[in-house]
């Protein structure tokens, strides 16, 4: 039998629920709007009638971006980041925190220290700009010229996430390690057969933190890759941004759609594929939070 709620509950209850559903709208409405801008006429987009359903519907911008090869080819560097990027990133934070989940391990609480404490202080931007060059150095001595493998490989380093997957790794009961190990199993079979099995839910969430990462990534990819043919989508956007709005370059624009309508298309194309993957991940995602949160 179900209690009855107090007033006081009820009213809480009624609070929240009115907080998230407006504060879901605000987070939903941007969106919205991009689809709206990206569809609508040029008269009604400059002149600011748009405000939550497209008005003089065209889809010339989306045929415009459609039409450009660089789109075409930012997108595929952003998949190359994406996926390259994540699977780097997420060997690393594996074997770092099944590492770091092991008492035997020798100088443990020195390196969980010296890990946490990147985290309270960090570098910085300049320094960490110079190492960045100096590995670009590196890479280009051993033959490596391609910049989007500095962003993928230099950049493989999240301290939060090995964390997450240290405490994963530490809530699987030692007693199954101890049975692999008797029959045979060496570290890697253990750490493939055991722990990452076990671990999924916060795997998974991890792979999601770092394919986000990866995929809206724009600073260090506008910074550290120099050649435009390997410009990643966001480095895209914002170059069509700047070019949008100079006065010079858009003196003859005489098209039917307003070119902010090229910038939201691209930003819709630039959302869609997560807002693909996301519900397929989002049931490990509270899971895997959990699982690898900071324990005592």
């Amino acid at each position: 039998m179900k209690r009855k709620l107090e007033i006081s509950e009820l009213i809480f209850k009624i609070l929240s629920y009115l907080f998230l559903t407006i504060f879901a709208l605000m987070c939903l409405y941007p969106f919205i709007y991009a689809i709206a801008a990206s569809v609508s006429g040029r008269h009604a987009v400059e002149y600011g009638q748009v405000v939550l359903l497209p008005k003089d519907v065209q889809f010339d911008a989306f045929s415009r971006m459609f039409n450009d090869n660089m789109f075409w080819n930012s997108y595929s560097n952003t998949l190359f980041l994406t996926i390259y990027g994540t699977i780097w990133a997420l060997g690393v934070a594996i074997l770092g925190g099944y590492a770091l989940s092991k008492k035997r391990l020798l100088f443990r609480k020195f390196f969980n220290f010296f890990l946490v404490f990147t985290m309270w202080f960090a570098a910085g931007i300049v320094p960490q700009y110079l190492n960045y060059l100096a590995t670009k150095d590196v890479f280009n001595s051993i033959g490596i010229t391609d910049d989007k493998w500095l962003v993928v490989i230099a950049m493989g380093m999240a301290a939060m996430n090995i964390i997450l997957l240290r405490n994963a790794f530490e809530n699987v009961p030692s007693e199954i390690e101890e049975a692999a190990i008797v029959d045979g199993a060496g570290e890697f079979q253990v750490l493939s057969k055991v722990y990452i099995p076990m671990s999924k839910s916060t795997i998974a969430t991890v792979a999601l933190f770092f394919a986000i990462s990866r995929w809206n990534g724009y600073f260090w990819a506008r910074q550290m890759i120099s050649n435009q043919n390997e410009h990643p989508l966001q480095v895209f956007i914002r170059l069509k941004l700047e070019q949008f709005t100079d006065p010079e370059a858009m003196a003859g624009w005489n098209e039917v759609y307003a070119s902010d309508s090229v910038i939201y298309a691209l930003i819709v194309c630039s959302i869609v594929p997560i807002l693909i993957i996301y519900p397929f991940i989002q049931k490990y995602f509270a899971k895997g939070t959990n699982a690898g949160g900071v324990k005592e």
